[in-house]
């Protein structure tokens, strides 16, 4: 339930609306990548490790660029970065569908350019902007709406995009992708920066680099950081292969759209939940439940006998977890470090969960070329589950004080 006075003023409201849209957008798109793979085979004679890893490079420089964009936010303004974002994810969708799009040209255009895109679209930097305009005791709580936000649009997208493919072929639903993300340049003009700073939080004299040294001599913001490599593992393998997997396991292919679908719409009330949850109880002993809980979801889905109904299940269980982790460890970040350099510091731990992203999107497909199965990449995503359980534990939720200005 959201607070009485939860919004700070209406430029805090309209920018939460317009960060909702962005992601809506470019989640969405993002979400449904893995449907196209049996078009790009046919048409474009793609194999699942070349897909894997187009697939990885964009996650890669999703998160390479995350920092860079970091930078743009804080010393310019979020609308820039957004708008410069949606430039490339455009460009991507449009050489994808209309230029070169084989061998190198297929990774360009589908993994560098795209993944360009999504660094400044995606989730890192619509949180940290909306993060700058509300308090600790509410941040967590705006974080979980913008994060529920890109969970409707992985809910809706793969639905749409399966009839699409359907109807209409590929080369049309990127069309439509493209007129979608027109929209997402537009809606970039209303994504500002706070009226007024939060000044207990943001009170410091640093540069950016001292900010960066400062974070990264802090043990708790590496523990986070290596954590966040786990989500990026998880979310990377299920989206990419899990059409794949389906078709493996000999169910229907309706049931990989389904099970995204599930993981769109059980994450609109996971990451609610979580978002809540973060101002309630420790941010990470929540994070560290939600790692282990992954850990059963999959544990579940790989066990238990091949089914449409066992599949649903995980779609459901997975998917309350899927972006659950994005409140509380954007929370952290704000909490220990302040708002100040939040969109920098929180692009470096999501740097390391691209990293993750790019192993799990790329050796999936390896691993499924090599042994005709994805079994091994999910028994490493159980053991990282596990890891990522653990290593939250000892981050210390501090605030570090800093001389008021004056």
């Amino acid at each position: 339930m959201i607070q009485k006075n939860f919004f700070p003023n209406k430029t805090a409201l309209v920018t939460l609306i317009a960060a909702c849209l962005v992601v809506i957008i470019s989640l969405g798109i993002r979400q449904t990548f893995g449907l196209f793979f049996f078009d790009f085979e046919i048409d474009l004679g793609c194999t699942q490790t070349e897909f894997g890893f187009a697939m990885g490079i964009q996650l890669l420089f999703w998160g390479l660029l995350g920092p860079v964009f970091g930078i743009i936010t804080d010393k310019f303004s979020g609308r820039v970065a957004v708008f410069i974002g949606f430039l490339f994810y455009l460009a991507g969708i449009y050489f994808l569908n209309y230029g070169p799009n084989t061998g190198f040209w297929f990774t360009f255009d589908l993994g560098i350019l795209i993944g360009i895109g999504l660094a400044a679209t995606a989730i890192s930097i619509p949180v940290s902007i909306v993060a700058k305009h509300f308090p600790l005791n509410t941040r967590t709580m705006a974080i979980g709406i913008v994060t529920a936000a890109g969970s409707f649009g992985y809910f809706v997208s793969p639905l749409y995009t399966r009839f699409a493919l359907i109807e209409f072929g590929w080369n049309t639903t990127l069309v439509i992708f493209g007129v979608m993300i027109l929209f997402g340049l537009i809606t970039s003009f209303f994504i500002s920066t706070p009226i007024q700073e939060i000044k207990h939080e943001n009170a410091n004299n640093q540069t950016a680099m001292q900010a960066i040294k400062e974070a990264f001599s802090n043990k708790s913001f590496n523990y986070l950081t290596l954590g966040f490599f786990v989500c990026g593992w998880h979310i990377a393998l299920v989206a990419t292969h899990i059409p794949m997997h389906i078709r493996d396991k000999g169910l229907e292919d309706w049931t990989a759209t389904a099970i995204l679908a599930l993981i769109g719409l059980f994450n609109v009330f996971g990451t609610l939940s979580s978002g809540y949850l973060a101002t309630r109880i420790s941010k990470k002993k929540l994070l560290s439940a939600i790692y282990l809980l992954r850990g059963v979801s999959l544990i579940y889905f790989i066990f238990m006998p091949p089914s449409t109904i066992n599949a649903l299940i995980f779609g459901i269980t997975f998917g309350y977890l899927w972006l659950a982790t994005v409140p509380p460890t954007n929370g952290i970040v704000g909490h220990i470090f302040g708002t100040k350099y939040i969109s920098l510091l929180y692009g470096f731990v999501f740097l390391s969960h691209q990293v993750g992203s790019f192993l799990g999107a790329y050796l999936g497909g390896l691993f499924h070329d090599l042994y005709g199965s994805l079994d091994y990449a999910w028994y490493i995503s159980i053991a990282l589950s596990i890891f990522a359980g653990l290593i939250h534990l000892p981050i210390k939720e501090k605030a570090i004080e800093r001389p008021q200005l004056a």
